[in-house]
Parts: C-alpha cells; structure tokens; sequence
C-alpha cells in the first residue's frame, strides 16, 4: 500500500492509539443521544490539504468510538484535495470517500468546503496561519466546531482578531481545539500538576532547545518557472513572515508553550540574537526571512528566566529537548522531540537515577499527543461540554512571535508591546485571489528583505 503523503514519524500513530478512556466517554455520550443535526455521524471538511492537514483528518477519522464522515476538502493548489481523499481512502475506505464535486481548489475553496457541512459539524483548518482569522470567521457564521493548527496568529492585530472572534465562537458554544498538542501529552500533565504541587520548589529558570537540520519540504527553494509569487510563497510559507511568522513561530512553538504551561504564566517580555550564515542561493540571492540561528531570554513577571536556542542547519548536534530547574530540584519536561516521553523530576539539578523522584509511565494506547487531542475534541462535542483552545493558542503564538520580533529588531520586546503594535504583515490577506501580487515583494535586486536588527524599525518583523 503506497504511504500516504502526509505522514511523518511522529505523527504516526498507533493501531491501538486513541485511548479507553476517551473510547468510554463517547459510548457513554451516544447512548444519553446526543447527537451533531440530528445524526450519528459528524461530517468533516478539510481546509488545507497539506502535511499537517493529512494528519489531522487521520486522527479525526480514528477517534475511536466515533462516527466521523469526511465530507469536503480544499486547497488553493490543484491536484491536492484528491492526493489527500486517495490517501485517506487506503486507511479509512469509504468514510474518506470525497466526491469529486466535494474537492475544492481556489482561495473561496474554504467557503465551499464548509458549506457542505451542518451547523455542528467539524472543520479542520491546517492552511498556513496568515489565512485562519478569515477561515475561523467563516466557521463561526457557519455554526461549525472547529480544530485548528497552530500557530493561530503571527502579529498583534491578527492575534486581537482572534481573540475579538473567539468570543463569538464561545457565545454560540462552539467547540474549538488548537494543535498544541503538547498539553495532551498525559506524561506532561502529570508533570505539571507534580510543578503546581511543589515538586521541585518554586521554578526559577527554564530552557529548551530545537537544534536540527532543515526538512526538505521546509527548505526555501529558488521559485521555479510557471508559479505565480503569490503561490510560490504560499507553497514556501515557512520562509515569509506574513505567511507564517517564518521558521521560528512554526517551529518552536512547542517548546515555548509546554514551557510556559509548566511555569503557569507568560512572559511579559523578551530580548534575543540570531543570525544567517547559509540562507541564501548560489547566486546570491536572499530566498527567505528566516535566522538561521536563535537565543531567546524570556522574562517572567517574577524576575524568572526562560531560555531557547533554536539552530536549522545541517551537519550540526541535533538536540530537541526541554527543562525547568527549580528551587528544590530540576525537571525533564520533554525528552525526545516536541512533546516526547518520558518526562521526570529530580530532587537535584543533576539527572540521576539517584536523584530521580517520578518518571512518567504512559499506556501505550495513550502516548500519542496528536491522537490524544482529537478524542479529548470529540468526546466534549459529543457530550456537549465546553471546550476552547483558542486563547491559549493565542497568547502562545504571540509569545512565540515576541521572541522571533526581539531576534530581528535586536530589541527587547514586550508582550504589551507587540500584542497593541499596529504592525499587520498581511492586512489584505481575506482579498486575495489566484491573480493576486504576494503580500511580500522582492527589492529590484532580486532580494526578498530580510532582518537586520538594529537597521529596521520594529514594526517591520
């Protein structure tokens, strides 16, 4: 069976994933009747047919004890609604059986997508994050629950917007999940209620790291022929601030927010470096706005410190890991990746067998954080609980974007300041079409601008 395309490593998930506990909250839900318009099943519709899309519909599709219908998809670029129905359709047959007049391709594909849909009923939004106030809008016309990917804002303004149209999601109790999926790692929860207890004392410093060369599908390759600029950075969206905040926000978001939901608050403010060495053609051309490099502080309102170094280079030690020391020891919050187990305490700085307190020790069925995220969505939709993401999902990506925006303006940045800036990268991004000029140009040169701390003014990164 030819894999499906979207599929990574650790976001493969297990042919018993999903968990019992979630599995018996649904049994129980459907037996009280309760139901999405009327019906057993809840249709699904998938905006954003990309890598992180194909995922997140599998995981919808595999909630175990749940009736999930995929029954719309949409991209702004031809040919990839239907890699993703054929995809899904070798897994889940049938369920992920799109009709051919279900897949949708242009910038309205989103509007498309979800019309096909009952108020009640699920979209998933996974486009890059400069598009998901426009599409979250138009969920919450359509009385839809919702799960989307993070980051969910990459500016002040759009962050405010956010949380301006999470108040109406709330007001027509919608359901909505945010792609942190690190806060359904059940070893970290653990954790983080061993930290609220006391554990190891009062957290005084934190540190985590992603260090790792760049995948090939994020690479900033140089625009091929018969691309429009537009789409071209679209496709390359990791490589343009106003598509995605640029390397920084999407990758290293994680860290940022398990770090943060362990020390219980946010940091109001942040000074960082970061630097280039490699990220530009042969012939000289700047092909993106990304660091190749960060060092970020993060400053809490207690004085504590927050530490990470990102690094996207080849060739270099790779370290994907986080921790937090405090005043009666040190913690293992993540050990192996984004949101990887085991996480652990120690009545020292030091991790020794020793010194160790707790290991966490998760059911297999139960390890996958990605899998966790949709049964936890599910359960509280059939059960009609409240549950909302979007102002954790918020506040994370506009802490993550603080520490990115210190980086490239070689200013201390604070929370207040870049949450009330009035620097939006893509103001017009709910206007654009296939004949569309990008949101970002290249200079005449050729080159598209990139950061230059202390030359550019902070509103510009």
């Amino acid at each position: 069976m030819k894999p499906a395309p979207f599929v990574s490593t650790r976001r493969e998930f297990l042919a018993t994933s999903g968990g019992l506990a979630a599995a018996s909250v649904l049994a129980r839900s459907a037996a009280a009747g309760v139901h999405v318009g009327g019906s057993d099943t809840i249709r699904v519709a998938l905006v954003g047919c990309g890598g992180r899309g194909g995922g997140a519909a599998t995981n919808a599709l595999a909630v175990p004890g749940a009736s999930l219908q995929l029954a719309a998809v949409a991209d702004v670029f031809a040919g990839k609604p239907a890699d993703v129905v054929e995809a899904l359709m070798e897994r889940f047959g049938d369920r992920a059986n799109v009709p051919a007049e279900h897949q949708f391709v242009g910038f309205d594909g989103y509007r498309k997508a979800m019309d096909c849909l009952r108020p009640g009923d699920i979209v998933i939004l996974t486009t890059p994050p400069a598009f998901r106030w426009v599409h979250y809008a138009y969920a919450i016309e359509k009385g839809l629950n919702v799960f989307m990917e993070k980051p969910v804002a990459v500016d002040g303004p759009t962050s405010k917007r956010m949380l301006e149209l999470n108040e109406k999601a709330k007001q027509k109790g919608l359901r909505v999940g945010v792609g942190l999926m690190s806060r359904h790692n059940y070893g970290m929860r653990e954790l983080r209620d061993r930290i609220a207890n006391g554990e190891i004392g009062d957290i005084v410093m934190m540190r985590g790291y992603r260090m790792h060369g760049p995948a090939a599908f994020f690479r900033s390759l140089p625009k091929p022929e018969g691309i429009s600029e537009l789409m071209y950075q679209i496709q390359r969206f990791h490589s343009f601030l106003w598509a995605s905040g640029g390397n920084f926000s999407d990758f290293n978001i994680h860290i940022v927010d398990h770090l943060c939901w362990m020390k219980g608050s946010w940091p109001i403010a942040a000074q960082a470096v970061g630097g280039r060495h490699y990220r530009q053609s042969e012939e000289g051309v700047y092909i993106d706005q990304n660091f190749d490099t960060y060092a970020v502080e993060y400053t809490f309102a207690d004085g504590s410190k927050m530490f990470f170094d990102g690094r996207c280079i080849p060739g270099c030690k790779q370290i994907y890991s986080s921790y937090a020391h405090g005043t009666k020891g040190m913690a293992v919050v993540s050990a192996n990746g984004d949101c990887g187990l085991p996480s652990s305490t120690y009545r020292a700085q030091t991790q020794t067998v020793k010194d160790r307190i707790w290991q966490s020790d998760v059911p297999r069925d139960q390890q996958d954080p990605y899998q966790n995220e949709w049964n936890e969505l599910i359960a509280a939709i059939v059960a009609g609980k409240e549950y909302n993401e979007v102002e954790t999902g918020v506040k994370t990506s506009l802490v993550t974007a603080m520490g990115r925006m210190a980086a490239h303006t070689g200013q201390e940045i604070s929370y207040e300041q870049i949450l009330n800036g009035d620097h939006e990268f893509a103001p017009d991004v709910d206007k654009l079409t296939l004949d569309s000029p990008a949101p970002l140009l290249a200079g005449p040169d050729g080159k598209y601008p990139v950061p230059m701390p202390g030359m550019k003014k902070l509103r510009e990164y």
